[in-house]
């Protein structure tokens, strides 16, 4: 901590994103979708994958943590960073998207971890290509419900049209997460400045708000799973207790339920080591473990 009372940057987030990943680009039912990639390509794998109106930088202090033994990727969902945009969006396509990228990575089984409506995405992915993935994690995903970030763009309080502001600096003032929660402003900083593409007339941001007019995600999608299963709930975010319940009697009583202390909905803004910590624990414990069935 400064003087002034303003955390500092530690090391550990500039040894991070001072990492450099590969960036590549595969072509997933006629458009490009990007990606980034860290560690060795003869690793197992993990897909990270982002929320909605989010994008792959969100992770890059997350994954150079993950790389020990491990293969990390990272895409940008159509729709969403640097990825083409589609005339519509559904999470079935998402989901062969990243299983897609997984597969231009060398990643044969990944295990995919989703936050928000990447939660989503990843529980569909046990669902249909279940066999194909060494598990799926997902963190505080409100199965019962839509992400906050479609309530808000329903509702009207975000994700609307979007903004072209004059100069950069106004678009990063106006960065703010949703729901709104205190962040780290060091892992604030770095992705709302990854957020922003230059547009005619000045700044906007990458995401294309139709991402937003989807079918929601109930658990009738949840008819069977046929990898490992594991749900995250933040202490302060939107998976409350009862609803994690509901969700692990949904999953079959076999999916752990994890809470990380303190953490609010965007995890990885607020409490990024507890993140690295309690993945870092399950997928060791994944390693030395035998399946249900």
């Amino acid at each position: 901590m400064t003087t002034s009372g303003v955390p500092s940057v530690p090391p550990w987030f500039t040894a991070a994103v001072a990492v450099q990943p590969e960036q590549h680009t595969v072509t997933v039912e006629g458009i490009s979708i990007a990606y980034r990639a860290w560690g060795e390509p003869s690793d197992r794998g993990i897909a990270l994958v982002h929320g909605g109106a989010a994008h792959a930088r969100w992770w890059d202090h997350i994954a150079p943590l993950l790389t020990n033994g491990w293969r990390v990727i990272a895409p940008d969902l159509s729709g969403h960073g640097d990825s083409d945009r589609r005339p519509r969006y559904n999470l079935d396509t998402w989901a062969r998207e990243v299983l897609s990228v997984s597969t231009d990575a060398g990643i044969a089984a990944p295990v995919v971890i989703g936050h928000s409506m990447g939660g989503f995405i990843a529980l569909r992915m046990a669902t249909l290509f279940g066999s194909q993935l060494a598990g799926v994690v997902a963190i505080d995903s409100p199965v019962r419900d839509i992400a906050p970030e479609e309530t808000a763009a329903r509702q009207r309080r975000a994700f609307g049209p979007l903004w072209v502001y004059p100069t950069r600096e106004q678009a990063l003032a106006r960065f703010r997460p949703i729901p709104d929660q205190p962040v780290l402003p060091y892992i604030a900083e770095h992705v709302a400045a990854t957020s922003l593409r230059p547009v005619e007339g000045g700044w906007t941001w990458k995401f294309d708000p139709s991402i937003f007019a989807r079918d929601q995600f109930t658990p009738t999608l949840l008819t069977r799973l046929d990898c490992r299963v594991a749900l995250f709930r933040a202490e302060h975010g939107i998976v409350s207790e009862k609803l994690g319940e509901v969700m692990y009697d949904r999953l079959g009583r076999v999916a752990p339920l994890v809470e990380i202390p303190a953490a609010g909905h965007h995890i990885m803004l607020d409490e990024p080591i507890a993140l690295v910590s309690a993945l870092r624990t399950l997928l060791a414990d994944w390693d030395h473990s035998i399946p249900d069935g």
